[in-house]
């Protein structure tokens, strides 16, 4: 939702990576921005309409991200995807820092608009190891970031890390960062910053996705 600088951006760099995109936003004529090349469709109206997310195909759809001017309309919007779609994946752009807290809470990742580039939030909504946030030159170490799987709800960081062959670098938890120790448990909503050998990501995520190891 949102066809301004940033979600023309964003869906551009989505359909170059052969996903299927639909674009929504109140003013038809922002459109535009999204160029003559790009395939995908195209929705006059507001992201928070339940029919008009509908009508975008919400139904299929694997992430939502609200990218519009407004900070009310996207957090009501994420809202919707989360709630009534039952989207698992959804970010929301935010004017206001000082909301993260609460929106965190309701499972909604968010960026500052300080912080804020397609970029950040492409890395969010593709899936888990599709778009690494950093990698060394060598291709040797990557950096990822991502919501701690429902599975590892309740952990201990040092456990994820051990079996799944990762370092914790940080945890943004609940809009600030910190640094885990051996006894941290991880809670719902904990955004990870996981450092992975790249020889070892699929097996990495492969963990990530089936949950701890019955001791």
């Amino acid at each position: 939702m949102g066809c301004g600088r940033v979600g023309s951006t964003l869906a551009r760099s989505l359909e170059d990576r052969n996903h299927t995109v639909s674009v929504i936003d109140s003013e038809p004529d922002a459109f535009r921005r999204l160029g003559p090349g790009f395939n995908g469709d195209k929705i006059a109206g507001m992201g928070f309409d339940q029919e008009v997310l509908e009508k975008a195909g919400i139904r299929r759809a694997d992430a939502f991200a609200a990218v519009s001017s407004g900070d009310n309309s996207n957090i009501i919007a994420a809202r919707v995807a989360r709630e009534t779609f039952g989207i698992q994946q959804v970010v929301a752009r935010i004017y206001d820092p000082g909301r993260a807290e609460v929106y965190q809470r309701l499972g909604i990742t968010t960026v500052a608009t300080v912080k804020w580039t397609a970029d950040q939030v492409l890395r969010r909504i593709l899936p888990a190891g599709a778009e690494p946030d950093f990698r060394d030159p060598s291709g040797t170490v990557r950096v990822d970031h991502i919501t701690v799987p429902d599975a590892w709800i309740g952990q201990k960081t040092i456990d994820l890390q051990l079996q799944s062959k990762s370092r914790i670098a940080w945890i943004d938890r609940l809009g600030e960062g910190m640094l885990p120790t051996r006894e941290t448990i991880l809670q719902e909503g904990d955004m990870l910053h996981l450092v992975i050998r790249e020889q070892m990501a699929a097996h990495t995520f492969a963990v990530l996705d089936k949950g701890p190891e019955e001791s």
